[in-house]
């Protein structure tokens, strides 16, 4: 049974939890990107193509949390880009340049093991470099293309992202531009008073004391993320913050034990991509998990 904190406990916790993790450790993720940044300008494969290299994640978007403050890397082929799942296009549907999904991974792994002292390539998606303490926390390096989805209703009629080729065979499409525009404008103070990204930051450090506890499987941080982007943004501005994490968790049930199924109406903050669906590393029970270990935690009561 999973111990349940007093008022004073979740007040306490919740005014702890609001703010990212300090300068000094906001300090250790910026250099993580530097240093990335610098391996892949100095490899003269490199040199004079097109290629974008940010973080992505909670790290840009302002949500990470004490104790997951990783950093995600994506290295993006821009000079050719993949479309709706076909083929890489440059201007036309016959792209005929030296850059393939292996001569890219094979790239990006030789400009890493010239700047790093250990990098682990035993992963399906990412390049793996360690944790050097006190100076940069540990990085997932993920070499990817440009992704277009053609979408009359999207401004432009198309969205951009990223598409990544696991050595498994599998594709993954992610919105890592979207995710950050979409978030910033829903915790502007005219929508939901800054309090947006305080609540992901609560429910994410409660999802990992619960995940510690035994109570819930260990989550990837990017699902409370996606849960609390389906909170209606009045429901982040009435009250106390406590009260806007109670009421936000109420919603989030409300949604996920509809019988009308609202949960599958859920979008990622990407706005693009369902939460649920084929493809997801979670599901609806995952979910209501997480949102009634919450509640009991936090103790909300009945």
């Amino acid at each position: 049974m999973a111990r349940q904190l007093t008022k004073d406990q979740r007040l306490a916790l919740i005014s702890k939890w609001k703010s990212p993790p300090g300068p000094a450790e906001q300090d250790r993720l910026e250099r993580a990107e530097r240093m990335v940044r610098a391996a892949i300008s100095q490899h003269e494969p490199f040199r004079g193509v097109d290629v974008t290299v940010a973080a992505k994640g909670s790290y840009p978007n302002n949500t990470n949390v004490r104790g997951d403050s990783d950093v995600d890397i994506k290295v993006q082929l821009n000079e050719c880009f993949y479309y709706d799942g076909q083929s890489p296009l440059p201007t036309g549907p016959d792209y005929v340049g030296p850059w393939t999904k292996d001569k890219l991974c094979r790239e990006v792994h030789a400009a890493l093991a010239g700047a790093f002292d250990l990098v682990d390539a035993d992963h399906n998606i990412a390049f793996y470099v360690p944790e050097v303490p006190g100076s940069r926390p540990s990085t997932d390096v993920v070499p990817c293309f440009k992704y277009v989805l053609y979408d009359r209703t999207a401004a432009g009629g198309r969205y951009e992202g990223s598409i990544v080729f696991g050595r498994d065979g599998k594709k993954i499409v992610n919105w890592p531009e979207l995710q950050l525009t979409n978030g910033r404008a829903k915790n502007d103070w005219s929508r939901t008073g800054r309090r947006y990204k305080i609540v992901v930051r609560v429910l994410k450090n409660v999802e990992n004391d619960l995940a510690a506890q035994g109570i819930i499987e260990a989550l990837p941080s990017y699902f409370s993320e996606c849960l609390v982007y389906n909170v209606p943004d009045p429901v982040f501005l009435d009250g106390s913050l406590d009260d806007a994490v109670r009421e936000s968790l109420r919603e989030l049930y409300r949604q996920l034990a509809s019988p009308g199924m609202a949960w599958k109406g859920m979008v990622e903050p990407n706005g693009v991509k369902m939460v649920f669906g084929e493809g997801q590393k979670w599901d609806e029970q995952d979910a209501l998990d997480l949102i009634l270990g919450a509640w009991r935690y936090l103790n909300y009561g009945g």
